[in-house]
């Protein structure tokens, strides 16, 4: 199934439900009790990063099957943004790779979402007093030694293909991970990378950079959309020639633009495209 093929059926889907919708008898919904939709194969699992003690949820999502074989072990795919994007991933997944695990990381519970993110997603620390950021490295920290911990404990997992997806300040985090500790991942999906607070520090101060640069063994799918800022871009493809400056044979870069689209309308096709590159990298 291409990805046009996808797009149709999402939406004749979506079509046949407000058809359906539309024939229900209207004295029926309104004496009817209105209720939230809720995704009954996703699991909502609560952690804490040890360093900090700040609360944190896990979105996580099994294969078909995962409990009827217990000699499988599956790729993960990470991806924080969990509440944004785990509907499209979830939804395409579902399509696309079967045996594949999904483990969205939330932001800080009882905390403002662009409070949280803009603080764990970026390197420098802000002028601006609004907002408190440069906690990458903390935020790593917690994935690598509670979130991923947890989960390769729990479940049965292929440690050696880890993947990280991260959108827009998701996806500066992801370029943080790569150029600073990229056996993290086995691969990266970074879409529209938003790094303005953070271009010149990743790009261009060497401290930030793995120690050694021979040793990044990586797939990286790098994203943008067409009618982006043109700032945005050229820090998009920055990042792009600063992976491949790394020169190391076993690190594979792919760079999309997605056609007509701006930042927020990128996200859609970028979850595609980058799930049937993820998908060629699995085999699956």
């Amino acid at each position: 199934m291409n990805i046009n093929k996808l797009i149709i059926l999402f939406t004749v889907v979506s079509l046949n439900t407000v058809f359906a919708q539309n024939d229900v008898p209207q004295d029926s919904i309104q004496n009817s009790k209105m209720t939230n939709l809720e995704l009954s194969k996703i699991q909502i699992i609560p952690i804490i990063d040890t360093n900090t003690e700040r609360q944190y949820e896990l979105y996580i999502k099994l294969p078909e099957g995962y409990s009827e074989n217990n000699e499988i072990n599956y790729p993960v795919l990470y991806f924080t943004d969990a509440m944004w994007h785990i509907e499209i991933l979830s939804g395409s997944t579902e399509y696309l790779m079967e045996n594949l695990i999904l483990v969205g990381i939330s932001w800080q519970k009882d905390e403002r979402p662009e409070i949280s993110r803009y603080r764990d997603y970026t390197i420098l620390e802000s002028m601006n007093p609004k907002y408190q950021s440069g906690d990458a490295h903390n935020h790593l920290t917690f994935i690598q030694n509670d979130i991923i911990k947890y989960i390769e404990d729990n479940y049965r997992t292929d440690t050696d293909n880890r993947t990280y997806f991260g959108y827009s300040l998701g996806g500066t985090f992801g370029a943080y991970v790569l150029l600073t500790q990229p056996q993290t991942f086995k691969n990266y999906i970074l879409g529209s990378p938003e790094t303005l607070l953070d271009d010149s520090y990743i790009f261009k101060n060497s401290s930030i950079l793995t120690q050694n640069p021979k040793d990044v063994k990586a797939n990286v799918f790098i994203s943008n959309g067409e009618l982006e800022k043109k700032e945005l871009i050229a820090q998009a493809q920055g990042l792009v020639s600063t992976v491949k400056n790394l020169n190391d044979k076993e690190l594979v870069i792919a760079y999309v633009t997605i056609e007509s689209a701006d930042h927020r309308k990128a996200f859609p096709m970028t979850a595609l495209k980058s799930l049937y590159w993820l998908k060629e990298k699995l085999k699956q």
